[in-house]
């Protein structure tokens, strides 16, 4: 399978179901890799997603009816501020994340973002190769008693998917 058969829409509060059972299944892998099981992604309540999805320009991955991924992401100024990008355990591996990148970025310069910026574990390096392959860059790094738990990277939007529009 490809990402060519996945239906991209934007996100509601009336999809925060499928997305908190989403995120914590996606973010088993994280859980292990930090060893950590009270992560904000497993503690979060469905009030909380439902909040979080107003005023959002995220997008859900669709793939015959089933959610297999989704992205928030909401405008600071000129800064789209990426976050929660989860996609099925499954469903991993097949393109949907750089999908819902790519969609998610082109609402933003619609909505006037210049840059894009986002954050990860800095063991996340799965995370970190796709943020890369798609054209992030690490900005800084920060956080933790050695100064380096969390990776900023950050990705100019108006150099680049001028057709997206």
């Amino acid at each position: 399978m490809s990402a060519d058969d996945i239906d991209i829409r934007p996100i509601s509060p009336e999809d925060a179901g499928e997305v908190l059972t989403l995120q914590r299944a996606a973010f088993v892998q994280e859980a292990l890799i930090y060893r950590d099981v009270d992560m904000p992604v497993f503690t979060q309540t469905l009030e909380e997603v439902a909040y979080e999805l107003r005023d959002n320009l995220g997008q859900v991955a669709r793939r015959s009816g089933r959610m297999v991924g989704a992205i928030r992401a909401r405008i600071d100024g000129d800064v789209l501020l990426v976050g929660r990008l989860a996609i099925a355990p499954d469903q991993q591996g097949e393109g949907i994340g750089s999908a819902l990148l790519d969609a998610v970025e082109a609402c933003g310069r619609r909505s006037g973002a210049r840059t894009a910026e986002l954050f990860t574990g800095r063991l996340s390096e799965a995370n970190i190769r796709l943020y890369e392959r798609q054209g992030y860059v690490v900005a800084e790094a920060a956080g933790g008693a050695g100064g380096a738990d969390e990776v900023f990277l950050r990705k100019d939007l108006a150099d680049s998917g001028a057709a997206d529009d």
